[in-house]
């Protein structure tokens, strides 16, 4: 009996990993999934970011 992959839920902590983005690397916390996108938070010290990657861009941290 193969497991299934780990869902990439709302809540869950994600790593980019896509070689093309200047977040590749980053860790982030998912705020919201639609479709095949899910909305990114980035907190940094002084700075937040929010953005909107692809699903088959992220691996769960």
């Amino acid at each position: 009996m193969a497991s299934s992959p780990a869902q990439i839920l709302p809540g869950s902590t994600v790593i980019v990993n896509d070689i093309r983005s200047i977040y590749n690397g980053y860790k982030g916390f998912v705020q919201r999934i639609s479709d095949d996108k899910a909305a990114i938070l980035f907190e940094g010290g002084n700075w937040d970011k929010l953005i909107t990657l692809p699903v088959k861009d992220l691996t769960l941290a």
